[in-house]
């Protein structure tokens, strides 16, 4: 399967990924947890420039999720210098492919020097036109969704007002378009509090695959599969 197979049935607008499997692909190796991390780091950046590559216009990444704090407090510290450490170092790679960085979660749960390399990124970023990289970092679905809330009634909006539009402007991202395709490799079949909201229309593809040795090949494989998929958001086929 090739970009060139991809582009020329047309692609789908936003892809989200679960990016799940990496301690299980150290443990296999009897490598630590953090090394799964690290390479899963490698194809995070390898999945982005292929979106990038068919036009792809949003990417969203699972990041670290507000559960993820229950980890084990080395594996937690890792996981937040591997984010700090990616975002400081890889302009040039996000310069290159015209990638725009966004994030979506609780910014103000998150340590200082976290919380300023995902600013600096988006600065940095915010003029490049290509496929926009949403960082879902510090994010819970449900945790979105009551921060919206409370915007709301923080803003005096009365019940009556209050419709599906209104209530979308209060999230994290509020021109963050549905998703249309849901990737989660790994093996496992479920949302994971990710994009609860988002997702009301999503096609779902999960992968038995680890996600470090999720390929570019593979990624175009599964928007081939979404390609097939019948789309009808609630409407009887052929009406």
């Amino acid at each position: 399967m090739t970009a060139e197979d991809i582009t020329a049935r047309g692609v789908p607008n936003h892809v989200a990924i679960i990016m799940d499997g990496n301690g299980r692909w150290a443990k296999k190796r009897g490598l630590p947890r953090t090394a799964g991390h690290k390479e899963g780091l490698t194809s995070a950046k390898k999945i982005v420039a292929a979106a990038a590559k068919i036009g792809i216009q949003y990417v969203t990444l699972y990041t670290f999720s507000t559960e993820n704090w229950k980890r084990a407090q080395e594996e937690v510290g890792y996981l937040m210098g591997l984010i700090k450490g990616h975002l400081r170092a890889e302009f040039e790679f996000y310069k290159k492919n015209g990638i725009k960085v966004e994030h979506i979660g609780n910014l103000d749960g998150l340590p200082e020097d976290v919380k300023t390399e995902i600013l600096n990124a988006k600065k940095d970023t915010e003029h490049f036109t290509g496929t926009t990289c949403v960082l879902a970092i510090n994010y819970g679905s449900r945790d979105e969704i009551v921060r919206g809330v409370k915007k709301l009634i923080e803003s005096g909006e009365t019940a009556d007002n209050i419709n599906e539009e209104i209530f979308t402007k209060s999230l994290d991202i509020p021109e963050l378009p549905p998703v249309d395709l849901m990737i989660r490799t790994g093996g496992e079949e479920r949302l994971s509090n990710f994009l609860l909201w988002q997702c009301a229309y999503a096609e779902f593809v999960f992968s038995e695959t680890l996600w470090p040795d999720y390929t570019e090949n593979e990624f175009f494989e599964d928007i081939f599969k979404y390609q097939q998929r019948n789309r009808r958001f609630g409407a009887v086929p052929n009406q």
